[in-house]
């Protein structure tokens, strides 16, 4: 086998092998032909295996079964990066599972797992998955997977994850990697491949059209022809994901680092019409207008995540929504609605909007609530009732929301002037809240009850 140095992005160590493979845009897949890439090949250290997952691999080994870690750690692990968790594959089933570790957690209807905690590490286990042409417990719905507890080999699972880079199998015991669908030699060349016939693949659960994007932004992978082509034309599909999915897959695109290219990267397949309805339409099908606080508020949130700051969904809604709540209101303020009421129920609707496609969980909507009605509050700024605003829970936000929307509009600039020299000599570690706090530890005054009458 012949090994090529690979040029790649500063930080990246590793040594990928050129191999040789045929394209399989076909679900007809030779999964007895596989490579094995051994640890001196691929160029992973031990150290930088996940120990806890390692000693779960060994574990289920050492009980009879086969145990990988498997996914996006492996991925990741061969590109430099850290991954943010690992995962394990088994021939184990649930059961078997939790034969081997009698405290760990069955989860799931869609997806049976287990979950076992190793030193406070959780490690998600799932038993291999086969085809479904044999019966079992699957359940389909318009091509689009309900349920699949349908149990297979090692050779099967990997034919039924969804793109070739997520379809490498790592022992960490042998250090050996396994490769059944040619997902080493795409990672080498960053080419992003499904694994069988794009269409039925894309059908069989839409959020893999959001996951294509993700992977393009974050991983720097370019999708091969048969991948990318039908994207556009099945954007629609994303309407049958239940909302609380696409939130966190919302939450993936843009709270991780990369979400200036994800945006980007929605734009070029033409799914964000469909992922946030209430955004006024773009230049082309399937795209929508980026506001410059949108833009400006996913750079931010990028180096926010890599100066390992606090980034938090009800900010990014808060901008990506800012847009309708603005002409909606100026509809109901020429009606008459004074200024607060109009925002209150501009937001209101435009929420109720967003959540048909994307959940949008009160602890997160009620703060975006309140970003973009304290908007309205801080023009108010005569009188001695302005220096309330310094104390409320959110300002912070809301007055880093104002500076954005100066970005685009100049005239702002004095309003945000005045709210800077108005914090100057505050102490935010210290808010009304926190004073009503300290008055709970004060001792409880006694009043003296007053006898009954008989």
């Amino acid at each position: 086998m012949q090994i090529t140095q690979i040029k790649s992005k500063p930080g990246t160590h590793v040594k990928l092998a050129q191999l040789f493979y045929s394209t399989c845009h076909s679900a007809e897949i030779d999964i007895n032909n596989f490579v094995t890439i051994s640890q001196a090949e691929h160029g992973i250290r031990l150290k930088d295996f996940c120990p806890h997952a390692s000693e779960a691999v060994r574990e289920l080994q050492e009980a009879g079964f086969e145990a990988f870690i498997v996914g996006g750690s492996v991925r990741d692990l061969l590109l430099g990066k850290i991954p943010k968790d690992f995962d394990v594959a088994t021939s184990a089933t649930p059961e078997e599972v939790q034969d081997v570790f009698p405290r760990c957690r069955l989860i799931g209807r869609r997806f049976r797992l287990a979950h076992v905690r190793k030193a406070g590490a959780l490690i998600e286990v799932a038993t291999f998955r086969g085809s479904s042409a044999g019966g079992g417990d699957h359940e389909k719905s318009n091509g689009r997977i309900l349920r699949d507890n349908v149990f297979g080999t090692v050779e099967e699972d990997a034919i039924r994850r969804d793109f070739t880079i997520n379809a490498l199998f790592l022992d960490p015991v042998s250090g050996e990697i396994r490769d059944y669908v040619g997902g080493y030699e795409d990672l080498a060349n960053r080419r992003l491949r499904l694994i069988g016939d794009p269409e039925v693949r894309y059908r069989e659960d839409p959020v893999r059209l959001l996951r294509a994007a993700r992977f393009e932004a974050k991983l720097g992978v370019d999708p091969d022809e048969a991948t990318e082509t039908p994207i556009r034309a099945m954007a629609p599909l994303l309407k049958d994901v239940p909302p609380a999915r696409l939130f966190e897959e919302v939450c993936k695109l843009f709270l991780t680092g990369h979400g200036v290219r994800s945006m980007e990267a929605l734009q070029r397949f033409g799914l964000s019409t469909t992922l946030f309805p209430g955004l006024r339409k773009g230049s082309a099908r399937g795209k929508v207008q980026v506001s410059t606080i949108l833009r400006k508020t996913l750079e931010n949130t990028d180096d926010r995540i890599k100066e390992s700051k606090p980034v938090t969904p009800a900010f990014l809604f808060a901008a990506l929504l800012w847009q309708p709540v603005v002409e909606k209101s100026n509809v109901l303020l020429e009606q008459g609605e004074s200024e607060y009421n109009a925002i209150m129920r501009a937001a209101e609707e435009v929420i109720a909007t967003q959540t048909q496609s994307t959940a949008i969980p009160r602890r997160f909507s009620a703060v975006t609530r309140q970003i973009w009605v304290m908007q309205a509050r801080f023009t108010r700024t005569r009188g001695k009732r302005w220096k309330r605003l310094l104390h409320e829970q959110r300002f912070r936000a809301a007055y880093d929301f104002l500076l954005l929307r100066a970005v685009e509009d100049p005239s702002l600039e004095p309003l945000c002037e005045f709210w800077t020299k108005a914090q100057e000599g505050i102490d935010f570690s210290r808010t009304r809240y926190d004073s009503k706090d300290e008055s709970r530890d004060r001792p409880r005054r006694r009043y003296r009850r007053r006898p009954q009458r008989s």
